[in-house]
């Protein structure tokens, strides 16, 4: 450090002095504002669920009072109870009026050609006893020539289950769909079906419809390879107490998770293929990358919560905020336009050239300032850009990933409850019954007629119903 100019020691040390703690000031002062920013993390600047609010996280704001009473309003589609064919009526009971409210004339029994439909009321009830137990039993016979006894076989097929395949399929959708713990589920089986169930029998029946859903599994693994517009996402999972990771593809009407032991790109291939095909909606995990920008739709959700980070944490990244929420705000009212039907693709992308063009100016912008992580932010998204717009030309593919978040929430909350697996085996159970089950659900088919199907099928050797029907 130069001297002053007036030459004194001392005064140069305290020169130093004043110059070292202005340094450390500026340094505690970035500390700070990095401090107070993370104070401020909540799920609408970062990726935290809503249920990982801290109590200081701003509440979303009311809702305006309409003025109108609770419950359905006049005129809205009535939501009335469903009645089930004649096949699944066990019991018919009929109510008939023995004479006539007007003039009290006697009321034939048997309905004429005049007399309109009845109405109806169905009450469900379940059976005294749900499962039906059938014993086997192998008789012996003492031959009266020799005196020797001769047993009968119960057939190799009836002694490999103790359990029907129905039974058993309850057991995996509990399991499965419910995320019942095998201690819970053998109390739901012991309670409901009166039938006493062992811990060890409901793993058993899990690695069996674990090797009977396989082929469903590999279904849809292709189908959704194959598709040309995908979402994907990936959250953590655990074996054994270590950290691994469950990773999802879906289509609108097919889902494929794989537990995989990473988040990397090794990962992402084993999930979609060395080479991925079609146009694939991802946040901005780094994997994700080695995907073309062409044949990529980045989540505009998660970029909502990045902007208002930056809005936020205040200071040079306020401006970048500021412009990003305008540029959501924009594109989701266009978005919302183009699928009522108010506008067409085209003037969809007219509508949006002025909204690409002013964020890419922000974005270059904040490349010239002077808080690095502004920068870094700024540069990260201009080196994606192309991919931001994709939905603006692409049929079927939407500026969020919310259907992937969606359909990944039934294994986020099974993860919250049970852990994670405890062996190699018990993810392969997992992947394969979220498969099938979230599949079924895109597809509004039922999870328990196909699960007994598949069961009964494996029993025989028969090949088990398509998971994908044909023309899905």
């Amino acid at each position: 450090m130069p001297v002053p100019a007036s030459g004194c020691p001392e005064c140069a040390k305290l020169l130093e002095l004043v110059v070292t703690l202005q340094a450390q000031v500026v340094q505690l002062q970035a500390e700070v504002r990095e401090l107070r920013a993370r104070l401020n993390i909540h799920s609408g600047n970062s990726s935290l669920p809503p249920s990982a609010n801290p109590p200081s996280a701003p509440k979303p704001p009311p809702k305006p009072p309409t003025g109108r009473k609770p419950g359905g309003q006049p005129g809205h589609p009535g939501h009335t109870r469903l009645r089930l064919p004649a096949e699944r009526v066990n019991h018919v009971v009929h109510h008939v009026p023995q004479a006539c409210e007007n003039c009290h004339a006697p009321l034939p029994v048997q309905p004429g050609p005049r007399d309109p439909e009845p109405v109806w009321h169905q009450v469900a009830e379940l059976p005294a006893v749900a499962a039906d137990i059938t014993e086997h039993q192998a008789h012996g016979r003492q031959c009266v020539r020799c005196g020797y006894v001769t047993w009968a076989r119960i057939p190799a097929q009836v002694l490999a289950h103790g359990f029907g395949p129905k039974l058993a399929a309850a057991v995996v959708f509990l399991s499965g769909r419910c995320h019942g713990s095998k201690r819970l589920v053998a109390e739901i089986v012991q309670t409901l079906f009166s039938v006493p169930i062992s811990v060890g029998s409901i793993c058993s029946i899990e690695a069996e419809a674990s090797v009977a859903l396989a082929p469903a599994h590999a279904q849809a693994e292709q189908a959704v390879r194959e598709a040309p517009v995908k979402n994907a996402d990936e959250t953590g999972w655990s074996l054994a107490g270590n950290l691994c990771w469950l990773w999802m593809a879906a289509t609108q009407s097919v889902a494929f998770f794989k537990i995989c032991a990473g988040r990397g790109r090794a990962s992402f291939r084993e999930l979609l293929g060395q080479s991925v095909k079609g146009v694939l909606c991802t946040d901005r995990w780094g994997a994700y990358n080695i995907v073309d920008l062409a044949m990529r739709q980045l989540c505009w959700a998660h970029l909502k919560r990045d902007f208002q980070k930056w809005l936020d944490r205040g200071g040079e990244g306020l401006v970048i905020g500021q412009a990003g929420l305008e540029t959501v705000k924009r594109i989701f009212e266009l978005w919302r336009d183009f699928r009522q039907g108010l506008i067409d693709r085209p003037t969809l992308r007219a509508k949006l050239e002025p909204v690409c063009v002013e964020l890419h100016a922000a974005l270059e912008a904040g490349r010239g300032c002077m808080d690095k992580r502004v920068r870094r932010f700024c540069q990260n998204i201009l080196n994606v850009y192309p991919a931001l717009w994709t939905f603006a030309r692409v049929e079927g593919v939407e500026p969020t990933n919310n259907h992937a978040e969606r359909t990944l929430r039934l294994a986020v909350i099974w993860r919250k409850i049970s852990f994670g697996n405890h062996s190699e085996a018990g993810c392969r159970f997992a992947e394969r019954i979220l498969t099938v089950v979230q599949t079924l659900r895109l597809q509004k088919r039922n999870v328990m007629n196909y699960l007994e199907q598949a069961l009964a099928a494996c029993r025989v050797g028969q090949a088990i119903p398509a998971l994908i029907p044909v023309g899905v």
